[in-house]
């Protein structure tokens, strides 16, 4: 689990047996994962096509949906594929194999968006590191517990902070600022992104939502 190539033939063996829904959703972010992957020395286009493949696979175009907030979409996803993780590859990845960069991204206020809130002059602000270091607290506290669904929610939280600084033009590409969180991001999401397809295959009877974009026929 997690060999992209081996995750591509086994969704081969299985799509027809898939709602549509979920067939195609699975179709976009793993030709876009494949993508990524013939970028290993560009980590900040990595990052971005890595991001397309999550929002394939997690983007909801259905009407409630789209009046939750990101957050509440991103704990609404990771929340199904949490409890469905049964062979705990997500937990592992998690706390072993990636826990220092995680750790390093969650306690970096680079990625943490009240502190350039506040660099942007947006009112309310002003104590944005009493923001950060309640949810330092608030991290610390769930690393020691091993709350695997928290952590996964803050931690796309501060990464949707970094794809918002390569989408709208707020970084420079191959900058040698921020070298560190954009390499550690792509790094996470190459890893984890096939875990979550993989439960997402093993899972077909769950209400995944609608794609963005459905192919229309004419």
């Amino acid at each position: 689990m997690g060999n992209i190539d081996i995750l591509v033939e086994k969704n081969r063996a299985i799509r027809e047996h898939f709602p549509e829904t979920l067939r195609l959703r699975l179709h976009r972010a793993l030709s876009w994962h494949q993508r990524a992957l013939k970028e290993p020395d560009d980590p900040d286009a990595q990052f971005i096509f890595y991001w397309v493949a999550f929002n394939a696979a997690y983007g909801d175009d259905a009407a409630e949906a789209m009046r939750m907030g990101e957050r509440s979409r991103f704990q609404d996803y990771f929340s199904k594929i949490v409890r469905y993780d049964a062979e705990g590859a997500i937990h592992d990845a998690i706390w072993q194999r990636f826990a220092q960069s995680i750790e390093a991204l969650l306690t970096n206020r680079y990625v943490f968006q009240p502190f350039w809130c506040h660099h942007n002059g947006v009112p309310g602000y002003e104590n944005w590191e009493e923001r950060f270091e309640r949810s330092q607290r608030g991290v610390r506290s769930a690393l020691f517990r091993k709350e695997t669904l928290f952590i996964l929610s803050v931690l796309f939280d501060r990464l949707y902070v970094l794809r918002n600084q390569l989408i709208h033009g707020g970084a420079t590409w191959n900058s040698a600022v921020n070298r560190n969180q954009v390499r550690d991001g792509a790094r996470i999401l190459e890893f984890l992104l096939p875990l979550f397809l993989d439960v997402m295959m093993d899972h077909p009877e769950e209400n995944w939502g609608n794609p963005h974009y459905p192919v229309v026929r004419d």
